[in-house]
């Protein structure tokens, strides 16, 4: 089994809503994905897909567009990112979820020897704009990154490889130390996946913290291809 990763598909079948504001590289961005993806992924695969899923307001909408990722290869573990409104409480969700897609809060979740974990995260102290309301979503969210790093060590054997998902960059630009950074260096996952940021060079991104490989998945960074992580 290999393990990929991909976030913001921002997929909006039921709701079009056009991504190229945001640069000519979005043009057929759905198809682009796919295409990669049935090309990359076996149906024995995992692919992670670290938030910002689909553009729409409700469930019933939202599985419109699940429903092209349910039908590529491998199976499917989804988080929450900052544009998933449409996203419900975690048993609706999971009660909701087509065969092999699966969705992660405050939770761990095996396959095989790959333990998936996270949580959607927030933007961090150092971020302009910082006020009390942020505050109070960073603290619950390094809360729910604490309970799913334990369960995933709850889960973990000496076989195992450790996969934590974040939708925000763990840190800020200046790469400085988090709640959220803390708690990976306490709890030491064999890798990181976030998404959220656009248009950032791979090499100006967070690639390691204290020793852990980091990898920036935004759909675009990653012209739209699935990353292959290289597990040990």
């Amino acid at each position: 089994m290999r393990v990929f990763a991909i976030a913001d598909l921002h997929l909006a079948y039921t709701a079009p809503k056009p991504m190229t504001v945001f640069g000519p590289q979005w043009a057929g961005h759905p198809e682009a994905i796919f295409e990669a993806w049935a090309q990359q992924v076996g149906p024995e695969d995992l692919v992670l897909l670290p938030g910002d899923l689909s553009w729409a307001m409700r469930l019933e909408d939202a599985l419109t567009d699940l429903s092209h990722v349910a039908a590529m290869p491998g199976k499917k573990v989804l988080l929450r990112g900052n544009h998933d409104y449409w996203w419900p409480t975690i048993s609706r969700l999971r009660a909701a979820l087509p065969a092999d897609m699966y969705a992660v809060q405050n939770d761990a979740l095996r396959f095989g020897n790959v333990i998936v974990c996270g949580t959607r995260g927030w933007i961090t102290p150092q971020a302009e704009g910082f006020g009390p309301e942020d505050s109070k979503i960073y603290a619950r969210e390094a809360e729910r990154l604490r309970l799913s790093l334990q369960a995933a060590r709850k889960l973990s054997d000496p076989h195992t490889h450790t996969v934590l998902m974040l939708h925000y960059p763990p840190t800020s630009p200046q790469f400085v130390p988090t709640a959220f950074t803390d708690l990976i260096e306490q709890y030491q996952p064999d890798q990181v996946v976030y998404g959220h940021l656009h248009g950032v060079a791979l090499e100006r991104s967070l690639q390691q913290w204290a020793g852990i490989p980091t990898h920036l998945v935004a759909a675009d960074v990653l012209k739209f291809q699935p990353k292959l992580l290289e597990l040990e």
